[in-house]
């Protein structure tokens, strides 16, 4: 299993694990991001790790996996992607999917879509696909990464030997959040329109 092969993988590499495993789970690798966060904490409690070295090797390595996708999305644009996704793991309904949680929510899409397993390894990339400055990219996806890893480290540190069950709980929970949104995000719109209408009729 990956989770499994993965976890061994931080283990026996520490810090050097860490980094790599991050950076390509940014870029769209199937790798469970908040598990992986949640176990180096375990490690930091068991004190195989230290815990601000993990928080400095976790950001960097999020955020050069982040700017990786960014300068894809960038340099080579959706066509490219359509073709070539499924490489990466990022079918065409991931894609639209993306698109349309990107269109929608704009920047903010980039900061919070840490949280959101199909979302934060395209946000990026959208965000190169349509231009914006690298400096603009930083501005939102830093916050985002800061609040991702000082959540999911410090939540691993405090549960210890019951990292892994809370991480399932949180994975479900993170998609009952989604669903939600996507849910008054639909209904907010569909009262936008009549009320449109009223006023024109």
């Amino acid at each position: 299993m990956i989770q499994d092969l993965l976890l061994r993988f931080i283990a026996v590499y520490g810090y050097i694990g860490l980094f790599f495993a991050l950076v390509f789970g940014i870029i769209g690798l199937p790798l469970p991001d908040e598990l992986l966060m949640m176990f180096s904490g375990f490690l930091v409690s068991k004190g195989e790790l230290r815990y601000a070295t993990t928080v400095l090797v976790s950001l960097s390595g999020s955020m050069i996996g982040m700017s990786l996708s960014f300068w894809i999305g960038y340099r080579y644009g959706m066509p490219v992607l359509q073709k070539h996704g499924r490489k990466i793991h990022l079918t065409p309904e991931k894609l639209e999917k993306a698109e349309r949680w990107f269109r929608r929510f704009g920047k903010w899409t980039v900061t919070f879509g840490y949280f959101f397993p199909g979302i934060r390894h395209v946000t990026a990339l959208f965000a190169g696909i349509s231009k914006w400055s690298y400096g603009t990219f930083l501005l939102y996806a830093l916050p985002g990464a800061l609040i991702w890893v000082f959540t999911f480290i410090p939540l691993g540190i405090h549960l210890q030997e019951d990292w892994r069950t809370v991480a399932e709980i949180v994975r479900k929970f993170t998609w009952g959040i989604v669903i939600v949104v996507v849910v008054l995000t639909l209904v907010g719109w569909r009262i936008q329109r009549r009320l449109k209408k009223r006023s024109v009729g």
